[in-house]
């Protein structure tokens, strides 16, 4: 999906795979990419989609404009931030959609089973969006701060490669405040990778699992892990800042659900997502 080297801590770096067999890949994923001592799941999902895209283009070369529109991933277990294997599935081919499962595994242990469905991505002006809340197209300083300087900051480690400013009055955990379940925030890739039309596209899927759990806001904190998450890819992202609106519907039974918008520079949907995650034991 790159041409030439990257760097390791980079978003390319976790798309940039390297053929090991039939129907196999081999990919590396940098400490960077952790929260914790987890790799993040959406950087997760995001490699598992650059995988199906790989291997069904190598096996249906007239697939090739096609792009992850939709990618619904399993969490097994975590694996460590270092090389992962890639087993890849192609389920259907058609001219308009493809189907494609991927399963991740590291040491010979299944960690991620996830199913990508390819076809063509939105090109024109979107013919009907919903309205979503208002934000400024880049971060206004007076009103956010930077994640890395904040309390997610110590654990959010790709924080502090990423330029990701939450919007302080929607982040009101990091100040021990409660409020309702809503986090906003600014983000943007590495010119390099913003410069990479594929990197760019699965950056904008890794985003809709970027936030802190909106959870938080309610007053649970500590490790929320993802138990499913599904990622729907509306368009190519312009380049710029991109807005993430992350909201909760309900608590209950131990379980949260999470929504996640993507908008563009230019105000479009290029991602959105809902995740089932287990409440912090805290």
């Amino acid at each position: 999906m790159t041409a030439g080297p990257v760097s390791a801590a980079s978003f390319a770096a976790v798309c940039a795979l390297t053929p090991a067999g039939p129907a196999r890949f081999t990919g590396s994923i940098d400490p960077v990419w952790t929260v914790g001592p987890k790799v993040h799941g959406g950087t997760l999902q995001a490699g598992c989609a650059a995988a199906a895209r790989a291997w069904l283009t190598r096996q249906l070369p007239a697939a090739a404009a096609l792009q992850p529109l939709a990618i619904s991933t399993n969490f097994l277990g975590a694996p460590e931030p270092r090389e992962v294997t890639y087993a890849v599935t192609i389920r259907k081919t058609g001219r308009q959609i493809c189907l494609v499962d991927v399963e991740l595994s590291q040491d010979g242990r299944t960690c991620v089973l996830a199913t990508v469905t390819l076809g063509r991505l939105g090109e024109q002006a979107p013919a009907y969006q919903a309205p979503h809340p208002a934000m400024p197209v880049a971060p206004p300083a007076e009103a956010t701060e930077r994640m890395a300087e904040a309390a997610p900051g110590s654990v959010v480690h790709f924080a502090a490669e990423l330029d990701i400013r939450l919007e302080r009055t929607s982040a009101a955990f990091c100040t021990g405040a409660r409020s309702e379940p809503v986090v906003r925030l600014w983000a943007r890739p590495s010119p390099a990778d913003a410069a990479d039309p594929d990197v760019a596209l699965l950056f904008a899927s890794m985003l809709a699992d970027v936030s802190p759990p909106a959870v938080f806001n309610l007053g649970y904190a500590g490790w929320a892990p993802t138990v499913q998450l599904t990622t729907y890819l509306r368009r190519r992202p312009v380049p710029g800042w991109f807005r993430v609106i992350s909201s909760v519907i309900a608590v209950t039974g131990g379980t949260f659900d999470e929504d996640h918008l993507v908008l563009d520079a230019s105000g479009a949907l290029v991602s959105q997502s809902r995740q089932l995650g287990l409440l912090p034991k805290s």
